[in-house]
């Protein structure tokens, strides 16, 4: 078992309990593995598709076509399902702050910055309309900042419909501190409480007890490497 597998089963939590949505996982192996474990595993109503326009029927490995197609999702229904709520979104963010308010646009002040990005993207309908997650695979001050230059996807203080748990390779948080601000819910095996702390630019809410995250089981291991044989999920997570 590797820390990646820890990170997809905790980003795969956060679908637990949706039922028939869509779940997308944007940005990364992790995030798509996520989405097709917890349908293999304990949420098997969820809509998952190819990252293109087909809902699967079944659940393909990574870069494989699925064997049966459940639907056509051409882009405006894709659109229909966000503007309405049925979609679960993982997202990757360079900048979280406190609220959630995150940043995928641009370093530095906005008319002229340190560097641009990929712009707001569907950053805001996705955070105004659905319940939104996010997946960022190095925990740092740099990612994780007091203010964020722009804001692309919403925080708790802007109106976001729901924002359920940020998972990174360090730790799992969620916004259920006084004020929708970022609590920390469980570290990774082998990361302490001041690991986290000493990687983030604003002061966390800290549980009393703070448990570990928890370790896959031998099923979901064994879909993970059905899903992943070339095990491209341990190459974003560094440790």
């Amino acid at each position: 078992m590797s820390r990646a597998d820890v990170c997809v089963v905790a980003c795969a939590e956060a679908f637990r309990g949706d039922g028939e949505i869509l779940a997308a996982g944007i940005g990364g192996a992790i995030t798509v593995l996520a989405a097709r474990l917890a349908r293999l595993t304990f949420e098997p109503e969820l809509l998952t598709h190819d990252g293109v326009c087909l809902l699967t029927g079944d659940v393909p490995a990574l870069g494989e076509a699925p064997e049966v197609v459940e639907g056509w999702l051409p882009f405006r229904e894709h659109l229909w399902l966000v503007l309405n709520g049925r979609r679960h979104v993982m997202l990757g963010a360079s900048q979280i702050d406190r609220y959630g308010n995150t940043n995928i646009s641009c370093v530095g002040d906005w008319a002229r910055p340190k560097a641009q990005l990929l712009g707001v993207r569907g950053a805001p309908g996705n955070t105004r309309c659905d319940p939104t997650s996010y997946w960022i695979p190095r925990h740092s001050r740099r990612a994780f900042v007091a203010e964020v230059d722009l804001v692309s996807g919403l925080g708790t203080d802007r109106g976001a419909y729901e924002l359920r748990r940020v998972v990174t390779d360090l730790a799992v948080l969620d916004f259920g501190a006084p004020g929708g601000t970022m609590r920390l819910v469980s570290v990774h095996p082998g990361v302490s409480v001041a690991d986290v702390v000493a990687a983030t630019g604003f002061e966390l809410d800290l549980p009393r007890e703070v448990p570990l995250t928890r370790e896959p089981s031998a099923e979901e291991l064994r879909v993970l490497d059905r899903l992943d044989p070339a095990r491209l999920r341990d190459r974003e997570v560094a440790a």
